[in-house]
């Protein structure tokens, strides 16, 4: 579609739109935010991606808002904007899917979306002082508030018979804190509440104060086992608003270094699931395979968990220069044995009735509820949902390749289970074509020293193992990072988790965690 037709098709006639790399930005009254929101979610149908604030009080002496939404296939995030003081019209009452991110924005900025039929504090617990913002830029991230003694109020559900069943925050093993309040009557769940924050860590305030390398280290700890996925949507934002370009080889290298990432985190999951069941055949051959893939990685690049691996521009030098003309080829082979391997292993479980029944009909996601709260990922593919953002928003060397959306209609552990299936044979054979280019592309000189552009906004989306991991990113008037968001999909999922976990036996809920398997250090930032 042409500029030209977008403009007159999206953006109000009365509306100046200014092309920021990806980003479409321009400027509503607050009057008219709920119109234009409604216009683009209801009428357009462009799927939101963020919300977030911007604290501007020293150069306009008011906050920005902006809401960003997606144009799948145009390679365009169109981003309106208001300006406000203090309240903001909630979007909520129009489109569920705002609610977690006006929430988010009351807590951290101190802004009330008036008309939010449910603001509770989000992330901050109730240890954390009222009237103290901490994404405001007059609170120093050094600063540690006295505790104050609040309580948060779970969602109750009264009448003869019912009681509640607390689990966490703390977990057996080394799963990370998160509360879940069940409310039961006998073994049935009749309403599951899921309480986090607890592993909340101050990453975007990190990001305004931490210098450019430290901040692509932090983004590959907002969630350890998304790191490079993490990163790479952090450099892409970045990318963008300085106009870099990305070598050939390594875009294809990024390409690997992703399908490895979501590989590995599949085969773990798939069996991880497959154990709670008791299928331990299947859960002891899934992790002997996850590991092999571990050991790739670190072969490839010196770290397991694909850290310290990409760059502003590309690749790291060194990670590059480790890579000969031999290595992709010796890659190949192991996928090729691998995907015999996990064939093998499916075949023997997808014979088992007893994996099977149990899997099918437990923790049920209607594609309605997965739809309003905007799941994403495996959550969503597993309940019809087909959202890509290699397909809606290619980006790299996915606008060469071929990528299946992998779907399933049921919403059930069985379906999530068998989307990450599909994806581990997806993901080897993207791989196999990629190190392909890899072999065939040369190596390409560094890159001169990055300059952003001034009080600009950027946007890096990448396709985590997840869903969708986005990044929004503002310079100053000195071409100075001044603003990092992060949307990891577990802080849409999250919201789902709790409908899913209805109508369920409290003995389920832990498979059904399961299949979901979402980061609390993601949610968490």
């Amino acid at each position: 579609m042409e500029l030209d037709e977008i403009f007159k098709r999206y953006i109000p006639h009365y509306a100046e739109a200014a092309l920021q790399g990806k980003l479409l930005t321009f400027e509503v009254q607050p009057s008219e935010i709920v119109a234009v929101g409604e216009s683009l979610y209801l009428h357009h149908q462009t799927p939101l991606k963020i919300i977030t604030a911007f604290d501007e009080r020293t150069e306009s002496g008011r906050f920005r808002i902006m809401y960003v939404f997606g144009l799948p296939g145009e390679h365009l995030f169109l981003a309106p904007y208001i300006r406000v003081d203090r309240d903001f019209p909630s979007l909520t009452p129009s489109f569920h899917e705002a609610s977690i991110y006006e929430r988010k924005i009351r807590s951290f900025f101190g802004l009330e979306p008036k008309g939010h039929p449910n603001p509770r504090p989000l992330i901050l617990h109730e240890n954390w002082p009222e009237g103290i913002f901490p994404l405001r830029k007059d609170f120093d991230w050094r600063t540690r508030p006295e505790t104050a003694h609040g309580e948060f109020q779970f969602r109750e559900l009264n009448g003869e018979g019912i009681y509640e069943i607390p689990v966490g925050p703390v977990h057996a093993g080394i799963i990370e804190p998160g509360h879940f309040r069940l409310s039961v009557a006998g073994e049935e769940i009749l309403l599951l509440e899921p309480r986090l924050g607890y592993s909340h860590k101050g990453s975007e305030k990190l990001f305004e104060v931490l210098p450019l390398a430290e901040k692509i280290r932090l983004a590959e700890r907002i969630s350890g086992d998304s790191s490079f996925s993490h990163a790479l949507a952090f450099c892409q934002a970045l990318e963008s608003m300085s106009e870099t370009t990305v070598s050939d080889r390594d875009e294809h290298l990024r390409i690997a270094f992703c399908e490895l990432e979501r590989l590995a985190n599949h085969l773990g999951d798939i069996g991880a699931i497959m154990t709670d069941t008791g299928f331990n055949f299947g859960g002891s051959q899934c992790a002997r395979m996850r590991e092999s893939v571990m050991q790739v990685n670190e072969r490839l690049t010196g770290n397991r968990f694909l850290r310290g691996v990409v760059k502003v521009g590309g690749i790291m030098e060194e990670v590059n220069a480790g890579i000969s003309q031999e290595i992709p080829d010796e890659i190949v082979a192991f996928l090729d044995s691998l995907k015999m391997d996990f064939d093998e292993v499916m075949a023997i479980a997808e014979g088992s009735s007893t994996l099977i029944n149990r899997l099918k009909n437990a923790g049920i996601l209607t594609q309605v509820i997965a739809r309003d709260h905007g799941a994403l990922g495996i959550a969503g593919k597993g309940s019809g949902l087909a959202s890509d953002a290699r397909v809606d928003y290619p980006y790299g060397a996915y606008q060469k390749m071929k990528v299946e959306v992998c779907t399933e209609q049921e919403g059930d552990a069985l379906a999530r289970f068998n989307v990450r299936t599909r994806e581990v044979r997806g993901s080897i054979e993207l791989i196999s074509q990629s190190l392909g280019e890899v072999k065939q592309a040369e190596r390409e000189s560094e890159q001169n020293s990055i300059e952003f552009k001034k009080n600009s906004f950027a946007i890096g989306i990448v396709e985590g193992w997840r869903g969708d991991i986005v990044y929004l990113v503002a310079t100053d008037a000195r071409g100075e990072i001044s603003r990092v968001d992060v949307r990891d999909p577990s802080f849409l999922n999250w919201t789902a988790l709790g409908y899913a976990g209805q109508d369920n036996m409290v003995p389920d809920f832990p498979l059904i965690n399961k299949s979901f398997n979402l980061s609390y250090s993601g949610n968490d930032l």
